[in-house]
């Protein structure tokens, strides 16, 4: 029966991730941040279940997560706007909420993302965090 809402049939992924190579993160101006795609949405061409690889020093530029975002540090520390977190430790962003990220000694996270972030455009030489 067609109701007019879109298949939700889905197939499992298995990804072993230690096969996975680290890829740079592809966005202007972001250096030092690595990704592997743990689940592709071949619906929405975007994977939203991720690992990021911070190098030390690295950032990523402020944000809004128009649909919220969890993440659970498996590695190292990390800053995301005001708040530090450390391997262990898991964050639920609600949606439409903003920061930046920032880790001064490196880290790995595992992110689910549902929809693309919206980079914040800087304002008087500031970015919002």
């Amino acid at each position: 029966m067609d109701n007019g809402t879109k298949n939700t049939t889905v197939s499992n992924q298995l990804v072993r991730s230690s096969s996975v190579p680290w890829k740079l993160l592809d966005e202007p101006g972001i250096q030092g941040v690595h990704v592997k795609s743990l689940r592709f949405d071949a619906e929405e061409k975007r994977s939203p279940t991720i690992l990021l690889k911070f190098d030390p020093g690295a950032s990523y530029p402020a944000h809004a997560h128009p649909a919220g975002e969890e993440i659970f540090v498996l590695e190292g520390e990390v800053r995301l706007g005001a708040a530090h977190l450390q391997a262990g430790d898991y964050l639920y962003t609600a949606p439409g909420n903003k920061h930046a990220v920032f880790s001064a000694s490196g880290c790995i996270l595992l992110v689910s993302v549902p929809e693309e972030v919206e980079i914040l455009r800087e304002r008087g030489g500031n970015a919002e965090s």
